[in-house]
């Protein structure tokens, strides 16, 4: 992996309750969209973008997803961290990041698309000198979603899910510093956005880096439709 390439970890292991009449048995990540499996569109977005090496998080039928990428996809080298039983997203974070190997890593939803700058994203990472930094979305007349609250570059406040006419929301997408595993003492099974983001806030420098690429997430069947027809005519997807 050259000096210049990105590594990232890709949480694949969700169950997809809210989605389950489309599933027909397979995980959330490989559901088809325009003739592909979702996570092979995320994974390509990924190497175009500079990512050289992807740590699939896996759990729920993961044997779909091994099968299906192998240990090298295309130009990225693929590497597993399954959980035999739910970790939810902070304990499947915190066992991948044991076998990142850089310092910063990127972090994806792996049931989300977001079109972000990752050398801008991490480049500002860097100057805010941040432990984590989430790319955040602008988003109008919403209610599906919590919000954001930012201040001169620094997140300082999360707010619960309500109507909304406009904000910033989580878009899914972070840098993350792997020496955070040896900060903090959380149990097995954690959220990485309620345990650590809103509840460790205040011990962390967290970065907000705000970015208007197109977003989607196929987690219910509305938005999955909507990536039917959207995603393949995004160019490069």
């Amino acid at each position: 992996m050259g000096a210049a390439a990105f590594e990232a970890i890709v949480l694949a292991g969700g169950l997809g309750t809210r989605i389950s009449s489309v599933l027909s048995g397979r995980p959330k990540v490989m559901l088809d969209v325009g003739g592909r499996p979702f996570l092979e569109i995320l994974l390509a977005w990924m190497a175009r973008k500079g990512v050289a090496r992807a740590i699939l998080a896996t759990g729920h039928l993961r044997r779909f997803i091994e099968e299906h990428f192998g240990d090298r996809w295309g130009d990225l080298e693929i590497r597993y961290s399954a959980e035999d039983r739910p970790l939810g997203t902070g304990g499947a974070v915190w066992r991948a990041l044991a076998m990142a190997s850089l310092d910063d890593v990127f972090v994806f939803n792996g049931d989300s698309f977001f079109d972000v700058d990752l050398s801008g994203l991490h480049e500002f990472h860097q100057s805010m000198g941040a432990d984590i930094t989430l790319a955040l979305k602008p988003m109008r007349d919403f209610e599906r979603y919590g919000t954001v609250e930012l201040r001169e570059g620094r997140i300082i406040g999360f707010r619960e899910k309500k109507k909304t006419d406009a904000g910033l929301i989580n878009g899914g997408v972070y840098v993350m510093n792997r020496h955070l595993v040896g900060r903090f003492d959380f149990p097995e099974r954690f959220s990485l956005e309620t345990g650590l983001f809103e509840k460790k806030a205040d011990a962390l420098t967290i970065g907000g880096y705000v970015c208007g690429g197109y977003f989607l997430d196929i987690g219910v069947p509305e938005d999955y439709a909507r990536a039917q027809k959207e995603l393949p005519l995004l160019r490069n997807c």
